[in-house]
């Protein structure tokens, strides 16, 4: 999420009651955590396992529970609970805001777009030109939608990812991050009926232009997806997933987070994808393999019981 414009990182240091270490003269352009980081981003981390990670990441500015040495030009903010530090200011910058009609007065409709009846749009959606949307689809706030796109009844776009801050030390293990994120889907693309599109964390989940989707497909937050892709129904993708142009996912096809699939890539139905995928082969099994040496391995297997037959002669 980009803030509004550059934050002074002492504001940010008294917003959250936190002791700066390093830089003291920044601004901060934005707040992301730490998948989508890019220079001039503030961001969090509360666990020793991240701590390299984020510091020698592109961010900034690094939220804290430890003082640990920083690099030059970097600033640390120490606090006790970095996530709450993150939530005050997710909180701050990107406030609920209630939307009280079924099309909120700020959402933007393109010329020749249609929303039918029971549909909800959003504070600050922009849908653009010649879109057709069925009864009940649900697009949630600060959603953008291109030109010439099609969704089907039943779809939400825009719902919060499923992600949680994990502690085990807690009463309530799993706290929810703040999704501040939005979900864009641009030009020529059709959404079939009852998917869901989880908006990003912090950042954008993309649906590339003139990419097909059939019914119940869902698509985890910021994942971005390329130009011309092709799902299949069930299709299930993670969050944080890449995945390249002219895709082909058929049906029941599960793709797990943080992960890429390669341009041009085929995964036949039920594939289950648990590493990223090179372009322009096509894949089969679980988990996914060459879809040829896959079904030479169900060839010998079938065959088993007769060279066993043989062996025991």
């Amino acid at each position: 999420m980009q803030f509004p414009s550059p934050v002074s990182v002492q504001w940010i240091a008294s917003f959250i009651n936190a002791e700066l270490i390093g830089n003291a003269e920044g601004h901060a352009t934005g707040i992301n955590e730490i998948n989508n980081v890019a220079i001039g981003d503030l961001v969090f981390v509360d666990h020793p396992k991240y701590y390299d990670k984020c510091i020698n990441s592109a961010a900034n500015f690094i939220i804290i529970n430890k003082a640990v040495e920083v690099p030059e030009g970097k600033t640390l903010l120490l606090v006790d609970d970095p996530f709450e530090g993150y939530l005050k200011i997710v909180q701050h910058f990107s406030p609920f805001v209630p939307s009280l009609k079924a099309i909120s007065d700020s959402a933007v409709i393109g010329v020749g777009s249609v929303v039918m009846p029971n549909c909800f749009v959003g504070n600050n959606v922009c849908i653009g030109k010649n879109c057709i949307i069925h009864p009940n689809v649900s697009i949630y706030d600060g959603c953008i939608i291109g030109d010439n796109v099609e969704i089907h009844s039943g779809t939400t776009i825009g719902g919060d990812a499923f992600y949680f801050n994990t502690k085990k030390n807690r009463e309530l293990w799993y706290k929810k991050m703040d999704s501040c994120g939005i979900v864009v889907i641009e030009d020529n693309v059709e959404i079939g009926a009852n998917c869901t599109i989880d908006r990003g964390v912090s950042a954008v989940t993309k649906i590339g232009k003139g990419t097909k989707f059939d019914n119940l497909i869902h698509i985890g937050h910021d994942t971005v997806i390329g130009k011309n892709c092709l799902f299949a129904a069930q299709v299930v993708v993670a969050g944080c997933v890449i995945i390249e142009d002219g895709v082909t996912l058929w049906g029941q096809v599960v793709v797990n987070k943080t992960l890429t699939i390669g341009e041009n890539a085929v995964l036949l139905g039920r594939t289950g994808v648990g590493s990223s995928l090179e372009g322009n082969k096509t894949y089969w099994g679980a988990p996914a393999q060459d879809a040829g040496l896959a079904k030479r391995e169900l060839v010998w297997i079938k065959r088993i019981p007769l060279l066993w037959e043989k062996v025991m002669k």
